[in-house]
């Protein structure tokens, strides 16, 4: 059922229209698999350019003259859209970078227990069982329903799990495989009464999702910028409650930065500007539109689709049924056709182009639209899960 009435502003055709044409995106095929990373905009891809060049122009004189002040605007506008002190808040290159910085250089003491869930992200699991291996930590791994009924069932589930020797909860916001949107807010308000900490991966729902940093109650959170809010390849964001940032030991040395400055963990080196500045103009090309219209669209696109095949025979959505549970996010598989023949098959004979992903022991194909898909577009994928699903059986 679509969560939004027919007068809404998020089935505005004509303005939507404009917001595509602010895109530029390859003629040869319909991109669906908009969760690697984000498309720039127009607008920001040239200011990207512009910053490059620059950059190649004034070479060391730009890093060392101009760079600095600039870099402290970026800063000024993530503090703002974030709504953390600029002293929470540092670069980075991605979230794996973010976590990776948080993992390696929290205080774990032997023995301790980290729980996490199955469906995060791979990566950021070889990086805890890596950190566990080191420091004799042990793992607990929880498998959150498809379809909650309600978050209280998923915050009780967490809490089932909680041990004395729980040290820390791994929490990803938006789940990657299937966009389940997690209850984090709720889980770390329950997981602090216990004196756990949270650290979340927020990779997805940062930029897609309409919230502060501040609002999901965790003293730990890594993000991608080039996913949902559009910046380029190479910048992701971490943030850490003021207080606790003196207990996390840097990866590389800085005698400059104190114990307690956010600085001492950015200290990698000399990395590209431009990706960085472009940040800027991200972020004003996001605010000009609106967090929660771009929420509203993304959800309203992915709703679309979803309605439209989850009662034909064969096809299983793996994206929990209440639309305030997803967003742009969502995944689905066919009965009888292997959810990487499902890929395939989109891509050769439909020129649609999906990714696959697994749910446990399953596999499922996961499709993304973006800002820049359009309805007819969506229509073409129902039509075409309609016949290959039709064919199997």
């Amino acid at each position: 059922m679509n969560p939004y009435p027919p007068d809404h502003p998020v089935q505005d055709e004509s303005y939507w229209s404009g917001v595509r044409a602010q895109y530029a995106v390859s003629p040869d095929f319909i991109n669906l698999e908009n969760g690697f990373f984000g498309v720039q905009a127009t607008p920001v891809h040239q200011a990207f350019q512009r910053y490059q060049e620059q950059l190649n122009l004034e070479s060391a004189y730009f890093l060392r003259v101009r760079l600095p002040e600039r870099l402290a605007g970026v800063m000024r506008a993530l503090a703002a859209f974030t709504g953390a002190d600029a002293g929470e808040l540092v670069i980075t290159r991605n979230l794996m970078e973010s976590l990776n910085i948080l993992l390696q250089g929290y205080p774990w003491r032997a023995g301790d227990e980290v729980l996490l869930a199955e469906h995060d992200y791979d990566s950021v699991i070889e990086t805890l069982e890596m950190v566990a291996a080191r420091h004799a930590l042990t793992l607990t791994r929880l498998t959150p329903p498809l379809d909650p009924a309600s978050d209280e069932q998923i915050v009780a589930l967490y809490q089932a799990a909680i041990t004395p020797r729980t040290r820390v909860l791994l929490l990803t916001h938006m789940v990657h495989r299937t966009g389940q949107i997690m209850p984090v807010a709720k889980i770390a308000a329950m997981a602090r009464r216990h004196g756990v900490d949270v650290m979340v991966d927020a990779a997805h729902s940062f930029a897609q999702l309409d919230y502060r940093l501040g609002e999901l109650g965790a003293d730990f959170v890594g993000v991608n910028l080039h996913k949902w809010l559009g910046a380029p390849l190479g910048v992701g964001l971490l943030y850490i409650r003021r207080p606790r940032v003196v207990d996390i030991a840097p990866l590389f040395g800085d005698s400059r930065s104190a114990v307690d400055d956010i600085k001492k963990l950015a200290h990698v080196g000399t990395v590209p500007p431009a990706p960085i500045l472009a940040i800027e103009d991200a972020l004003a090309f996001h605010l000009a539109i609106g967090s929660a219209r771009k929420e509203a669209r993304l959800r309203h696109l992915s709703q679309y689709w979803m309605t439209r095949v989850r009662d034909v025979p064969g096809v299983r959505l793996f994206t929990p049924r209440a639309a305030e549970r997803s967003c742009a996010i969502a995944a689905f598989g066919i009965e009888g056709v292997a959810a990487q023949q499902v890929v395939r098959r989109l891509m050769d004979d439909y020129r649609i182009f999906t990714v696959l992903r697994t749910v446990g022991a399953e596999e499922c194909v996961r499709v993304t639209p973006h800002l820049f898909t359009s309805i007819e577009q969506l229509d073409a994928l129902v039509a075409a899960i309609g016949e290959i699903a039709a064919g199997a059986r």
